[in-house]
């Protein structure tokens, strides 16, 4: 995509679905945004066209001078705009017809239709957004819960550009001195390598903090499929029901009552989570259920996480072992005892030997509980969140996403390298070389340095709105 400012854009920037919302805008941004807001609106009487005004009219087809719809029309001169040129919003009725005609006027007055993206990247390119708040916008409009969209405004605030540029200038401050030491190190006083060397490694470690901080991230804004797995009947599609709160799945004392995949989506402590409650995984005859097996085996296998539920009145058995040894070996594994009501067991993490014969084999914990009564639920979430690196979640401000997570790391790995050549006292030449690459790399995160390949890439993911 390669983005031409001479040209007036257009696009719906709402939702449209047939009987749904009761609004619907089409967005013009560019130098002819005006003029085809004039040529398709008609406000009666002495309204004023002026920047920031609403106008109430009518859409009309001037071809015909039908009206297309009841509509209020909004202009934000340039530079006072989202993208920083003229822009001209079009707010009609919702639904699908309507807009659609009004968006073909539009096109058909001399705007192109917007790509994915371009009203984000036009205010990129303009200064009105560094790309990390250009990517925090989209996760805004993405997010599935609510700290994915508090981490979204952390990102749209500033937070991560003003942390990331901040390691960028000390970074660039290094360089200055050590490059000027290169050209004219006979003119200049003795530079304390040690104390470079030791700033460098402030920012390293900075960078590796959020490297690391950026797997929660990831969490909070993409969330888990979780895979609820056992023999029939321990109680998957009661824990279901009990996690979403509601009758999701149906519950009854035969086995084998659940013949397909069930997906629930819901929000536990900030974090989106996809429940799969699988067919209960046994050998039968019965072609509907073996069909429902098949689709468990295969949730299985693409789930993030893995809930392996078993029966605690009855106790760990073989069947229960067969299951453990069918999850995936990168897949979070968290082992849960259910009924313990009916085998009066305590409830909450427990160390398998506390439990004796009816807990698998292993030294690592497990949880009991019952879903029947919900004890034991909250320290089956905490344990199932902690397995999957999702805890601690709370006090993250900000956090990378995968682009820019690779970039942080790929600059966290340009200052070891640098820093491996201070330690071998090599010529401060041999520092800049690494040291260019890291300030690359954060340059590349923030916009600061990037290539067109690599906006178009960034924005190709935008809904075209956007």
């Amino acid at each position: 995509m390669s983005v031409n400012s001479s040209d007036t854009i257009a696009a719906i920037a709402t939702a449209v679905a047939p009987g749904e919302g009761s609004v619907a805008i089409v967005r013009i941004s560019g130098p002819q945004a005006e003029a085809i807001g004039r040529s398709l609106f008609v406000a009666p009487g002495q309204q004023i066209w002026d920047s920031h005004r609403v106008l109430y009219g009518h859409v009309v087809d001037p071809a015909t001078g039908e009206h297309i719809d009841e509509a209020l029309l909004l202009l934000m001169r340039a530079p006072r705009s989202f993208t920083r040129e003229t822009v001209v919003e079009l707010h009609g009725h919702g639904g699908l017809a309507c807009v659609q005609r009004v968006l073909a006027l539009v096109l058909a007055a001399g705007a192109r239709r917007a790509w994915p993206g371009e009203f984000s990247q036009r205010a990129f390119l303009n200064g009105r957004l560094d790309l990390t708040r250009a990517e925090a916008l989209a996760q805004l409009v993405s997010a599935r819960s609510q700290r994915a969209a508090q981490l979204a405004m952390a990102g749209l605030d500033g937070g991560l550009q003003q942390r990331l540029s901040g390691l960028r200038e000390r970074l660039l401050d290094q360089l200055a001195e050590l490059e000027a030491r290169v050209d004219f190190e006979e003119d200049l006083p003795p530079l304390d390598g040690a104390a470079v060397a030791r700033a460098l490694q402030v920012v390293r470690d900075e960078l590796a903090r959020l490297v690391a901080e950026a797997r929660q991230g990831e969490l909070l804004r993409q969330g888990l499929r979780v895979a609820i797995i056992g023999r029939p009947n321990v109680g998957k599609s009661s824990l279901l029901n009990r996690l979403s709160q509601r009758e999701r799945a149906i519950v009854t004392d035969l086995p084998g009552t659940t013949r397909d995949l069930l997906e629930s989506e819901l929000v536990l402590d900030g974090v989106p989570l996809t429940l799969l409650d699988t067919a209960g995984i046994r050998e039968t005859a019965d072609p509907l259920e073996q069909l429902g097996i098949e689709r468990s085996r295969q949730a299985l296998a693409a789930a993030d996480a893995v809930l392996l539920l078993f029966d605690l009145s009855a106790g760990w058995c073989a069947a229960d072992q067969a299951l453990l040894d069918q999850v995936p070996a990168g897949a979070a594994l968290l082992i849960a005892g259910n009924k313990a009501d009916a085998a009066a067991l305590p409830v909450g993490l427990i160390a398998p030997a506390g439990l004796g014969p009816v807990a698998p084999p292993g030294s690592q914990a497990l949880v009991c509980l019952s879903a029947l009564s919900g004890a034991g639920t909250d320290a089956l979430v905490q344990e199932l969140l902690r397995r999957c690196g999702a805890s601690g979640s709370e006090g993250l401000q900000v956090a990378l996403n995968v682009r820019q997570r690779d970039l942080a790391a790929a600059a966290a790995a340009s200052l070891e390298r640098a820093l491996e050549a201070a330690t071998q006292q090599l010529p401060w030449d041999f520092w800049t070389i690494d040291l260019r690459a890291a300030v690359r790399a954060l340059g590349e995160i923030t916009g600061e340095e990037v290539s067109e390949a690599v906006l178009d890439r960034v924005f190709s993911r935008f809904c075209i709105g956007k």
